[in-house]
């Protein structure tokens, strides 16, 4: 048989899925052309080892008192059509149409508003009173954005943006003149700047385009959509397989791959340590006082930075992950990458928070000298301590002990901050400004940015732990904390440049890398799970992916 006619029965039968056993007996060669175990689909539910720990429990840390408002809001989206219900592979999912022109998004964005409101899900947004009032807010912003970041953007505007000057700076008369119309949609509130000349951000007009909203400037509600590209891309990689290391041996599940465990499971740690840490940020806001605003702005402007880069970080690992399979609209990991690499630069370009928080803490610290009292305020009371001696030679069982990541990261904060105030003396010395000052000395401003937000997770992902009962999930928790903070040291180059790890730690660091992903990787079905999103919100490829791209469902 010549190779044309080879290729094309291989295809055929691939394409049909059958073959005819009273042939094949008479030429056992033909056993090449059934079709291969890669094309098929087992649910990793049913291969999968079931998890040892409580899922909702863990749930229940990352969404706190919301879960049961997330959950209401995620099925008034599934049960509507405006929402673009479909079936793929036997399952319902809902996603925006981005094959839609510009006028008919925003159209449809308008509609869905007006299905929620109908429903009464902003009753109560501007008008109820409260730290609880406010985190509903967020809540039903944020379950919005998991949908669409386009629908999340517009209520941003609305509520956060012109809802909340109204509520911050406007007297009892405007309060009832505006709010509860507000509230209603009988007034649609916009954003535009006028000094287009200044800032590090972008200054696009927002909700008075067709009243469409183009960014909305509030640090405390952060769409983390890319819960969805990893929940997907970590379901794809438990029942794709490809390749064997033998002939006629089983292929590999992709996450059964070190090199796939390495990409994904760090992400699954440090989205839970950033996902603890947003909640901090939530709640500290809502309970704000005139005494404790720096500290929210300092934290809101470390961690809005720290979460942007986190969410690109993981949709494009994600997107390779899934291969051609991530850049499928359908799978949403392609479409969030162009919509969430705005976050980088509006409510502040990255590298410019970084410096602020830099330049808060060089203030206080400045300030706590001058005054010759301890160091209060900004979870720099660590510097008031002797400085914590790190083992020369580290172990797994050292870099797993929560006194080690704990001294590791406060040693950080401690000698950049030293560094930063050294150096910007030693200029000033000189003659040089403070404004020039901090331009020149932007590395190290980003490097303490950095540290102080890395210090502040860990320390937020510590208090939540502390509240879980001695058991199975505060046994996942620690093997979470342990990969969030062994991967920080791993990738941050702060680690070796300022010599807080040798070259020969540097590789134990990364052996542990790998030594957890192995822990881990029984459990990366239930903590994706745990995110709490439906399937529906999901990829498609998530599920059977193979009936997805099947020609039936196309």
């Amino acid at each position: 048989m010549d190779r044309a006619s080879f290729r094309t029965q291989v295809l055929t039968r691939h394409l049909n899925n059958h073959h005819n056993p009273a042939t094949d007996l008479l030429n056992p060669a033909t056993d090449l052309l059934h079709p291969a175990t890669c094309l098929s689909y087992t649910p990793p539910e049913l291969s999968e080892p079931p998890p040892d720990f409580d899922t909702e429990s863990l749930r229940r840390l990352l969404d706190r008192d919301s879960m049961e408002e997330i959950d209401y809001m995620f099925n008034l989206m599934i049960q509507s059509d405006l929402f673009c219900r479909r079936e793929r592979g036997g399952k319902v999912f809902i996603s925006p149409d981005f094959n839609e022109s510009m006028e008919q998004q925003r159209d449809m964005t308008m509609r869905r508003i007006g299905y929620l409101r109908e429903r009464g899900v902003f009753d109560g947004w501007l008008t109820r009173k409260g730290p609880d009032a406010e985190l509903s807010g967020f809540t039903r912003a944020n379950s919005c954005g998991v949908f669409d970041h386009s629908l999340g953007i517009k209520l941003g505007v609305h509520f956060f943006l012109w809802g909340g000057a109204i509520q911050f700076m406007g007297t009892k008369r405007h309060h009832d003149k505006w709010l509860k119309p507000t509230e209603t949609y009988e007034v649609i509130g916009c954003f535009a700047l006028t000094e287009l000349g200044h800032g590090s951000n972008k200054y696009w007009i927002g909700g008075a385009a067709n009243r469409f909203a183009a960014f909305m400037c509030e640090d405390c509600c952060e769409f983390n959509e890319h819960d969805k590209g990893l929940a997907t891309a970590v379901r794809y990689s438990l029942s794709r397989r490809a390749f064997s290391l033998k002939p006629n041996e089983p292929e590999f599940l992709l996450l059964d791959y070190p090199s796939h465990q390495r990409r994904l499971l760090p992400l699954i740690a440090k989205t839970y340590a950033l996902s603890f840490a947003s909640e901090y940020l939530k709640m500290i806001y809502v309970k704000r006082t005139p005494q404790s605003i720096k500290t929210v702005h300092v934290v809101s402007s470390a961690l809005k930075a720290t979460l942007t880069w986190h969410s690109m970080r993981t949709l494009q690992e994600c997107r390779e992950a899934c291969g051609g399979q991530g850049e499928k609209n359908e799978n949403h990991v392609g479409q969030l990458k162009s919509e969430y690499d705005v976050q980088l630069t509006f409510e502040g370009d990255n590298n410019v928070l970084m410096q602020q928080v830099s330049k808060a803490l060089f203030m206080e610290f400045l300030a706590a000298k001058k005054r010759g009292k301890p160091i209060k305020g900004l979870g720099l009371e660590h510097l008031n301590k002797p400085a914590p001696i790190i083992p020369s030679n580290l172990t797994s069982s050292i870099l797993r002990t929560t006194q080690f990541q704990t001294d590791m990261f406060c040693l950080r904060v401690r000698d950049l901050l030293h560094r930063f105030v050294t150096e910007v003396s030693q200029r000033q010395a000189q003659g040089e400004s403070k404004e020039h000052i901090f331009t020149v000395t932007y590395q190290i401003t980003e490097d303490l940015g950095r540290a102080f937000s890395d210090r502040l997770v860990l320390q937020t992902f510590l208090d939540v732990e502390a509240t879980v009962p001695t058991g199975s999930l505060k046994n996942v928790l620690a093997l979470i904390r342990s990969m969030y903070t062994t991967i920080v040291m791993e990738e941050d180059l702060s680690f070796l440049r300022y010599g807080y790890l040798s070259t020969d730690n540097v590789a134990v660091v990364r052996k542990e890398v790998m030594r957890l992903c192995i822990e881990i990787r029984p459990l990366a079905l239930p903590l994706v799970s745990s995110f709490g999103i439906p399937d529906a919100l999901l990829g498609p490829v998530g599920f059977d992916w193979i009936d997805a791209n099947a020609w039936s469902s196309v």
